[in-house]
């Protein structure tokens, strides 16, 4: 019997993340608190710039944006935001949305899966994602589901079982 497999990826569904922006941006529009402070969401694809004029109004910009992609079904590990910024008379946020796995953080679940998961599987790691295999369908079910009980700094998809 040939070895059963799935691919591990950490990839941002990006109509998703755009629907999440467009449903923020709306959301701003519309609420009172946010009316005359200038706040806005800028897509550009990979990144997105918050703006407001105070530092808590980006803040609460930034938590509007987060409940949209909560809503969406985007895990926030793939957001990486950093910290509010004055620029001229407004603050500012910048975001950048993470795709892929990092050599660092692919070596980090190989070696969970080789001390934690059961002994017939094993895996390799093939440019930002990892393949693992094994003979038994169950152990890698169980290697899934031990991998989701982990706290890592990724967002994890399983693709491809076979």
């Amino acid at each position: 019997m040939a070895d059963s497999s799935f691919d591990i990826v950490s990839k941002v569904d990006q109509m998703e993340a755009e629907n999440a922006v467009n449903q923020a941006q709306k959301e701003l529009a519309q609420r009172y608190d946010f009316k005359g402070v200038g706040a806005s969401v800028e897509w550009t694809g990979e990144s997105l710039l918050l703006k407001a004029s105070s530092e808590d109004r980006v803040k609460a910009v930034l938590e509007v944006l987060e409940a949209k992609f909560i809503k969406r079904g985007i895990s926030l590990r793939s957001l990486d935001a950093g910290d509010p910024f004055p620029s001229g008379k407004e603050y500012r946020i910048e975001i950048s949305l993470k795709n892929g796995i990092s050599s660092e953080d692919a070596k980090k679940i190989s070696k969970i899966i080789r001390d934690e998961s059961p002994k017939t599987v094993k895996s390799q790691i093939q440019g930002e994602e990892l393949r693992v295999q094994s003979k038994s369908r169950d152990d890698l079910q169980a290697t899934m589901a031990l991998l989701k009980g982990k706290d890592l700094e990724v967002a994890l998809q399983f693709v491809n079982f076979r």
